[in-house]
């Protein structure tokens, strides 16, 4: 048993940026791991154009070779019609995702800048998405620079709160907010999906956050307090948006699997997740990448006090 979703992003998000090519086999080995370590959720690969991010090229190919898990949720990001288009052959052959997502900026100038178009007309782009699904994915809706904008700077919180309802209204029931940069607070956090989870108890609420400034951990558990109980986190704390845009400052990385875990679990918080299997997940991750990745836990081990932790009361 769990008392919150974990989803392992690192197939995905940490990869889409790496210069070199991952075998299509070590891609399945690694979403294959991961799910058997425990992670209920797992971004599997991206239907982007290969000329674009040539490092999914092999999407389809790796959903065909993929071993499924029943209960585990195989994501498939998706950045246009064309993708959901790729999403539904793929699944008409019997290898497709389970999980797909839709993005928007909360920013005009983000989405000038990161989708290449206005927040209008990509509204326009995901309600087209939404209606090819046919139902037949589970849909995330994702929100970039919900906590801040780099080219805007602070985002209206009533704003982002009409994106949900929005995404809501087109039946996306999982909505994902995104500190794209890492300029989130603890207070901001919590104020923010306080007010999402309040006024929109159907939704289930995604933190995705990045570590940018050291404060990816402490924000998740503000977010925890807050009552949010779905997390992105990405071993070795890989990925996050592209270095060439460099609007965090070039500091990049989604927020540490294996660091936000160990926290968890010495809090007595049940992830669900293998701990010995994702130790041994986290070596085969740098392995794949060739150097140290950012995880303190993979250099210095869990913490010795888990034992003590897991006897203790579990919280709800």
């Amino acid at each position: 048993m769990s008392d919150l979703t974990l989803c392992e992003c690192f197939a995905r998000d940490g990869l889409q940026h790496e210069t070199d090519f991952v075998p299509t086999a070590q891609k399945v080995a690694l979403v294959d791991r991961f799910a058997r370590a425990g992670f209920a959720r797992v971004e599997a690969t991206s239907y982007s154009n290969p000329q674009v991010v040539p490092q999914f090229a092999d999407a389809s190919d790796v959903l065909r070779a993929l071993p499924r898990i029943d209960g585990v949720y195989y994501k498939a990001t998706c950045a246009n019609l064309r993708a959901v288009e790729r999403a539904l052959g793929d699944l008409e052959a019997g290898i497709g995702a389970n999980e797909i997502s839709l993005l928007v900026s909360a920013s005009e100038a983000h989405s000038l800048r990161n989708l290449k178009q206005s927040r209008a007309d990509q509204w326009k782009r995901i309600e087209a998405m939404a209606a090819a699904a046919q139902g037949r994915f589970r849909l995330i809706g994702t929100i970039s620079v919900a906590f801040g904008c780099p080219f805007e700077g602070v985002i209206d919180e009533a704003s982002v709160l009409a994106d949900v309802e929005r995404f809501a209204s087109l039946g996306v029931r999982h909505v994902t907010l995104g500190d794209t940069i890492g300029v989130a607070t603890q207070a901001g956090t919590q104020r923010l999906f306080g007010a999402m989870l309040r006024a929109f108890p159907d939704v289930e609420a995604i933190a995705h956050f990045h570590d940018t400034r050291g404060t990816g951990i402490v924000n998740y558990l503000a977010a925890l307090e807050a009552g949010v109980r779905d997390f992105d986190v990405a071993f070795g704390g890989v990925g996050g948006h592209p270095a060439k845009v460099k609007y965090g400052g070039g500091v990049t990385g989604n927020v540490c699997t294996e660091d936000f875990v160990n926290v968890l679990e010495t809090m007595g918080v049940a992830t669900g997740i293998d701990l010995a299997a994702m130790m041994d997940a986290s070596l085969v991750c740098e392995s794949t990448l060739g150097r140290t990745l950012a995880s303190r836990v993979a250099r210095t081990g869990l913490n010795p006090m888990l034992a003590r932790a897991s006897t203790q009361t579990r919280v709800a």
